[in-house]
């Protein structure tokens, strides 16, 4: 059962400047709106990042400006009467209150406040630097809050101190662990939180709660994106674009236009497939660098690439005998049926006959006074066999791109590799399972849920190994 609105873990993420803090938190927040940057000072003020899932916070995490006079603050804790242990807290308590507007402090406030409010604290420290004494100041006056605390490494460079580092830190917090918020996987972050758990034993249970929730709502997303998936493919791959024509054929700009205009909604397709991909995983201000979808000449036009409303030469028949019957009843009935219905089979058998025969010429065929049909140019479904590849390669590995990024990233997304995807996940015992599928989804009539359903485990299956 999830906590109260106000019974839940809450973690300051604290440390030196431009050691990754805001990274971590937007990391473990699943929130891109977290605002990084690579110069000092990035953070001024603490701010609130909640996690929820159903409206409801499952932890919250504060991103803090960096510690910037922790010698003067710890020199004053020390000038102050010397305290038992267990109010060494309160201690902290009346230099928030006595210096909260003194400019100087401003940045040890405002890291600080969180954590006598209650709040877990996170220490976050570069191991790629070599560790430094100075860093024991920031570490005393965290640990005389008596706060649970961990400390995280964050690697940002190419060295590698982490032994330097675990030594020392293991002196002031009761856990230490490694942590890349930008390379961080799913799984990293179910670890972390299963280490956080450790702290309290009031966050214990909370906490695994939080991780539940957590794995539900990943496999739910990853649920979602199929269903988009497969949504978007059946959309482009039965797309029929019509457009009325006056003469007996279309003219080479009717093609050109129309071949645009197909070619457009399928782009369209896919770039609503993307923007609700990148909804689903919870990115909304992502940058895009990927290759245009381009479509070949080849299969573009149907069959018939003028027709009456797209109908065959056998439901044309019908319509034309229809006409004609219509026209032969008028006939009947102004001969009192004296004719026994003669007019009307007669009138239906020329007026099929005239519909067959006149497939290529007809324009305008009038019933009581309405058209029956009119001339269109159509394109579409594609008929391309490779088409449903190339929409799906670049789906699966755009949506696996999204699904395993991580929200303290903020470079440009690359897509212009997903040719490889289609080829590593699309053997040729698949291909030949999906391209059954493909031809009964370009079949609106014989596509039912069943043909669906057997195309979503496909496709799930597909973007499951490509998540792991």
């Amino acid at each position: 059962m999830m906590q109260n609105s106000k019974n839940y873990p809450k973690f300051a993420v604290v440390g030196h400047p431009n050691k990754g803090k805001s990274s971590i938190v937007s990391s473990l927040a699943l929130d891109d709106s977290v605002q990084i940057g690579d110069t000092p000072g990035t953070t001024q003020v603490k701010r609130g990042f909640p996690l929820k899932v159903d409206g409801k916070i499952i932890y919250e995490l504060f991103d803090t400006p960096g510690f910037q006079r922790a010698r003067r603050v710890l020199g004053w804790l020390e000038e102050q009467e010397s305290v038992p242990a267990d109010r060494r807290a309160d201690l902290l308590k009346i230099f928030i209150a006595k210096h909260r507007d003194d400019p100087r402090f401003r940045d040890e406030i405002e890291l600080l406040e969180p954590i006598m409010e209650g709040a877990g604290i996170i220490y976050v420290v570069d191991a790629s630097k070599p560790y430094g004494a100075e860093y024991e100041i920031e570490m005393e006056i965290l640990r005389r809050t008596g706060q649970p605390s961990m400390a995280i490494l964050n690697l940002i460079g190419n060295e590698d101190y982490t032994e330097q580092w675990k030594r020392a830190l293991g002196h002031y917090f009761r856990l230490v662990r490694t942590f890349n918020p930008i390379e961080a996987t799913f799984n990293n972050h179910m670890d972390l939180l299963e280490s956080m758990a450790q702290l309290k034993e009031e966050w214990t249970q909370p906490i695994k709660v939080a991780i539940d929730v957590l794995n539900g709502l990943h496999q739910q997303k990853i649920d979602q994106s199929v269903d988009t998936i497969v949504e978007s493919m059946q959309k482009s791959l039965t797309f029929v674009y019509s457009k009325d024509i006056k003469g007996e054929s279309a003219t080479k700009k009717e093609k050109s236009s129309s071949q645009t205009a197909y070619q457009q909604q399928i782009v369209n397709y896919e770039k609503e497939r993307e923007k609700n991909i990148e909804q689903i995983w919870n990115h909304r201000s992502i940058d895009k660098v990927e290759n245009a979808l381009v479509l070949d000449d080849v299969g573009l036009f149907s069959k018939e690439s003028a027709s009456i409303f797209g109908l065959s030469q056998k439901a044309l028949m019908i319509t034309g005998a229809s006409a004609g019957a219509i026209g032969g009843l008028g006939i009947d009935l102004a001969l009192g049926g004296g004719t026994f219905f003669l007019g009307s089979i007669i009138g239906g058998t020329v007026g099929g006959i005239g519909a067959m025969l006149g497939f290529n010429n007809l324009y305008e065929v009038k019933v009581m006074g309405k058209n029956i049909g009119h001339r269109q140019l159509t394109i579409g479904p594609m008929q391309n066999i490779n088409f449903p590849y190339i929409l799906l390669g670049r789906a699966l590995f755009h949506a696996s791109v999204i699904a395993k990024r991580s929200h303290a990233l903020r470079n440009s997304v690359v897509l212009e590799n997903e040719a490889s995807y289609t080829e590593q996940l699309i053997d040729s015992e698949m291909r030949k399972k999906l391209e059954k599928l493909h031809l009964k989804l370009r079949n609106k009539d014989k596509c039912n849920e069943e043909i669906i359903e057997e195309y979503r485990k496909v496709i799930l299956e597909s973007f499951s190994n490509l998540l792991k």
